[in-house]
């Protein structure tokens, strides 16, 4: 008798980990289906696991689904992995073009898209071992992968450090930066966000663009940073903060 095929379902909402466990038990192949509601608990069950097969969504509590992923593939990187959400945010895609382990298989597909698309996608990357990413976050990966466009690591950090509103002294002090060199990573971010080109200045009124507000905005509309991360980094800057200030006497 053939043993069921173990998937594992990493989902914190009750009513799509329930819509995704109906739709694999309406396979022909026999699974098994295991439940995790964070990536926290999901790690611990993955690497219990000799060869993982894992749906998971991306936006978390405790672990998201692209740390999870991290930490799951530095121990497992035969890992397959179908990331599955209503996002397409460029910083996701972005972080894990970084992750994937050469030869790894996985898949991205949105929540949009139709049950027979979903099924159809969850079924190449576990049971057919092939790839399978979604024409929109295709489209994304185009963009974050071009040479003009796609930000370095250090520019996606002075995005989040002016996204948080931190002003350039205290940027110099997070990153150990002289203020010139602040300046200059601003100043490359504004360059791959095209904002350098969209400034304008009239004697009246001056420049047009507050250009920290202006990058906020169209790294917004970009996908480079949402509420739900924002509110992460938030965390992990107050805890600096305040060893900061224990430092300072403050």
């Amino acid at each position: 008798m053939t043993e069921p095929v173990q998937i594992l379902i990493v989902e914190d909402n009750p009513r799509d980990a329930e819509f995704l466990e109906q739709l694999v038990k309406s396979w022909d192949t026999p699974c098994q289906i295991n439940r995790a509601h964070n990536g926290l608990v999901a790690l611990k069950m993955a690497l219990e696991s000799e060869q993982p097969l894992v749906i998971s969504d991306i936006q978390m509590p405790e672990m998201n689904g692209i740390e999870f992923a991290r930490n799951l593939w530095q121990h497992k990187p035969e890992a397959r992995i179908v990331f599955w959400s209503q996002f397409k945010d460029e910083m996701y895609v972005r972080t894990l073009s970084r992750i994937v382990p050469p030869e790894t298989v996985y898949g991205y597909i949105l929540k949009s898209n139709t049950h027979e698309r979903i099924g159809s996608a969850v079924r190449t990357v576990l049971l057919e071992e092939q790839c399978w990413i979604d024409p929109e976050v295709r489209k994304v990966q185009g963009r974050a992968g071009h040479s003009q466009t796609a930000l370095s690591d250090i520019e996606f950090e002075a995005l989040l450090d002016i996204s948080l509103g931190l002003t350039d002294n205290l940027i110099a002090q997070r990153r150990y930066l002289s203020r010139r060199g602040v300046q200059s990573r601003l100043n490359s971010l504004y360059s791959k966000l095209g904002i350098d080109q969209e400034q304008f200045h009239s004697d009246k009124f001056g420049d047009a663009f507050n250009l920290r507000n202006r990058a906020v905005a169209l790294a917004l509309r970009r996908g480079l940073i949402n509420a739900f991360e924002l509110e992460n980094e938030e965390g992990e800057f107050q805890a600096w903060l305040k060893r900061y200030k224990s430092g300072q006497g403050l």
